[in-house]
């Protein structure tokens, strides 16, 4: 079929060309995501790492890539647009002149996040206000681009004294989202998080991975897409597959080679647990569906009393903690003891185990019998750490 004015405007434009992208990172894990974007094959002396992600160029294709394989980010944005504008007139002359048709749907809904810094126009509220109309208008009134599965599309506005940065949300729901699970128990880890502390602690397809205080089981599920070899992002949909740049052959194209590359692991090597019946229930759901689930083994047991039985003798790999701490604990428990206590069962049962555990402080473990390497961590709205070693 021939490609209409508009499409080889879009095609010339757009996915033809290389722009502009920052992936959004959870402190700590800049690092983390250079080294999965240099692993896929991406050239390092094309991204610059900073505080908060990574900017890289490359084209819409590759910014679909990323979202599909990367486990470490939060989002990607592309950015369209840097201008200077101290008046509302100034603004909406200068977002007139970015060609939103080109990108966005005209049936999606808009949404807007919108900082201001040390900028004459800092009233959040009517920088976005002002935006929409324009925005709107140039969607409506042209006859471009019908999505048939339509999105909110967010448009994120940072304006730094004077200085305007107007991007496009390419992901919808964050990145940690899987599509995988069903339910969560309180207070769950992220699965960027918990990737995290599996790639500090070496974590590859071929270990083995003890996972004693489960939940809703966000370890042994990002440990079990690994071994499968399946994408972070093969479960779940995306904002950019309602922009008219999207091509949806080769997005397919994209994850039927992860299907041709796909492992299947049929024996047990993840042993998740809980002594909780509702996270084992929880679990239970988030497993269900998903063949790639078959090498977790899960039963219901206390961290205390578990021994290494039903795993193999030689075989040492890692094991993941997330303890109760805070509000989780039973008010008469004392958070230090509660740790200490834990140290002691890992020396006696899992020495020479490489081991990943969140600790609520630095002064968790004031005087640590395991040698920890404290990695700083942000999650549920606290200042974290993941302790990193070797038993």
């Amino acid at each position: 079929m021939e490609q209409t004015a508009y499409e080889k405007r879009v095609k010339r434009r757009i996915s033809g060309r290389e722009h502009d992208f920052f992936i959004v990172c959870s402190p700590g894990l800049e690092t983390i995501c250079r080294s999965e974007m240099v692993a896929a094959g991406f050239p390092d002396n094309r991204m610059n790492l900073i505080e908060g992600g990574i900017e890289f160029k490359g084209r819409v294709s590759d910014c679909a890539a990323m979202n599909l394989n990367l486990r470490s980010p939060s989002r990607i944005l592309l950015r369209i647009g840097r201008f200077k504008a101290d008046s509302f007139e100034k603004l909406e002359k200068k977002i007139r002149a970015i060609d939103f048709t080109l990108f966005l749907p005209k049936n999606c809904d808009l949404k807007f996040s919108v900082t201001a810094r040390k900028s004459r126009l800092y009233h959040s509220d009517a920088i976005a206000e002002r935006c929409e109309a324009v925005i709107l208008d140039q969607l409506r009134s042209d006859d471009t681009f019908t999505a048939q599965n339509p999105s909110t599309q967010t448009v994120f506005i940072r304006a730094d004294q004077g200085e305007f940065q107007i991007s496009l949300d390419s992901t919808g729901e964050l990145l940690f989202k899987r599509g995988v699970k069903k339910k969560i128990t309180p207070a769950p880890l992220r699965e960027n998080l918990a990737f995290a502390m599996l790639f500090w602690a070496g974590f590859t397809a071929g270990d083995i991975l003890l996972d004693p205080m489960c939940g809703s089981g966000t370890f042994s599920l990002e440990a079990a897409m690994i071994k499968a070899g399946l994408p972070s992002g093969f479960f779940r949909s995306f904002t950019f597959e309602s922009w008219p740049s999207f091509s949806p052959r080769a997005f397919a194209h994209l994850k039927k080679q992860t299907e041709e590359n796909r492992v299947s692991v049929s024996e047990k090597q993840i042993f998740a647990s809980d002594m909780d019946d509702h996270a084992l229930a929880v679990m239970q759901q988030n497993m269900s569906g998903h063949d790639f689930c078959r090498t977790i083994d899960l039963c219901q047991k206390d961290f205390f009393s578990l021994n290494l039985s039903t795993i193999p003798p030689e075989k040492k790999g890692v094991i993941m903690l997330n303890p109760p701490y805070g509000k989780r604990l039973e008010e008469k428990t004392n958070t230090k003891a509660f740790y200490r206590e834990i140290e002691k069962k890992l020396l006696l049962d899992f020495k020479g185990w490489r081991l990943g555990i969140i600790l609520p402080s630095k002064e968790t473990l004031p005087n640590p019998l395991v040698r920890l390497q404290l990695k700083p961590i942000f999650h549920g709205g606290l200042n974290l750490f993941a302790g990193i070693g070797i038993i």
